[in-house]
């Protein structure tokens, strides 16, 4: 399969995944974060690995043009690691670069220890092991994120100050803040919650992860001001992926792909480029 396309498939009984994708190239499966879809990739970052890569955006289940599965669960971590090895199989695809952000990062993890052999490279964009070697931030940022009270334009607001640093967040609301408004007010509450409690099993887990496959190549990037995921979390990735190398891009805060887009993609394509 090549070129621009979409569609949904069952990736089993009950639940289904949406996908999109764009470009020409080897394979490279782009895993999103909590709450947004795979529409919601910043156009200039997506372009840029497009330029290089067949990219598969999904919709993580129950958000967006995927459904809710039948037994109304997200399946944590697992359950959205099992569906994005399915989305591959149904796909036809065999081996895949991976890129995630933040959550989708998780999962991401979680492909390269469960089918490393299908793996050719990953990028771990904001994210963490979770469990005990994680870098906490501060409670308050935590409670901030998944605030469901005010208006979704409240909520937007809110958000893009946590992905944005201080000095961009107010431009950031004012140009996409009733977008993010929009969509916000389009994403149902329930799986929001199952999504939620999957951050905070992730983050619980009561054992460190293994290492990874030291021959699959891993790049490291995070935001250098980020508040949701602090930026020391990129040096423990690293201890769990052998090799891995680290981008930390200056003053961005938990989304750098949409405020330095070249620079993210230049960290995550050199990665690809390695394992090709």
């Amino acid at each position: 399969m090549s070129g621009e396309g979409a569609g949904t498939v069952e990736v089993r009984p009950g639940r289904q995944i949406a996908w999109r994708a764009f470009g020409d190239g080897p394979p490279l499966l782009l895993i999103n974060g909590y709450a947004p879809t795979g529409a919601d990739w910043d156009p200039a970052f997506l372009g840029l690995l497009a330029a290089d890569h067949r990219v598969i955006c999904p919709d993580n289940i129950g958000l967006g043009a995927s459904p809710i599965a039948t037994d109304d669960t997200v399946g944590g971590v697992e359950g959205m690691t099992a569906d994005m090895a399915a989305l591959l199989d149904a796909l036809a695809i065999e081996r895949v670069a991976l890129v995630g952000w933040s959550m989708g990062g998780f999962v991401a993890q979680s492909l390269v220890r469960a089918i490393p052999d299908r793996i050719t490279s990953a990028g771990l964009i904001s994210t963490h092991t979770g469990g005990p070697d994680c870098v906490n931030g501060a409670p308050e940022v935590a409670r901030e994120l998944v605030d469901h009270s005010g208006t979704p334009r409240e909520q937007a607001t809110r958000l893009i100050s946590l992905l944005f640093p201080p000095d961009r967040a107010a431009e950031a609301d004012e140009r996409f803040g009733e977008i993010v408004a929009a969509a916000r007010a389009e994403l149902p509450a329930r799986v929001l919650f199952m999504q939620e409690e999957t951050l905070r099993e992730w983050h619980g887990r009561p054992d460190p992860l293994p290492l990874s496959d030291p021959s699959i190549p891993v790049a490291v990037v995070h935001g250098s001001v980020d508040t949701v995921v602090p930026p020391g979390n990129a040096e423990v990735l690293a201890r769990f992926h052998p090799g891995a190398q680290v981008t930390i891009v200056p003053d961005c805060a938990h989304a750098p792909m949409a405020l330095e887009p070249d620079a993210v993609a230049a960290a995550i394509l050199a990665t690809t480029s390695a394992a090709a």
